[in-house]
């Protein structure tokens, strides 16, 4: 059925073929290990595999070492405190 009526969307004929699905974004797809970005840790230049290794760019071994290396907790101490008037 056709009109005139510029009103009325045109519509699509039931025989037309439908749509391809699009593509997959790019990055999403698993790679194979081979693909993947040869990333080797800052302190000893080890090739790193694991995920959080590869991520902060450092061996387990290395960044346990940079944890030690930190500076010392303070103490815990009371807080001295005023006390509250009509207690």
């Amino acid at each position: 059925m056709t009109t005139d009526d510029p009103a009325t969307p045109p519509t699509a004929s039931p025989a037309s073929p439908p749509a391809s699905p699009p593509a997959a974004l790019p990055g999403l797809g698993e790679e194979p290990l081979s693909a993947r970005r040869r990333v080797t840790c800052r302190m000893c230049g080890r090739p790193l595999r694991g995920r959080e290794a590869r991520l902060w760019g450092l061996g387990d071994e290395c960044r346990a070492k940079l944890a030690v290396r930190g500076a010392p907790k303070p103490p815990a101490h009371d807080v001295e405190q005023d006390t509250l008037p009509g207690i």
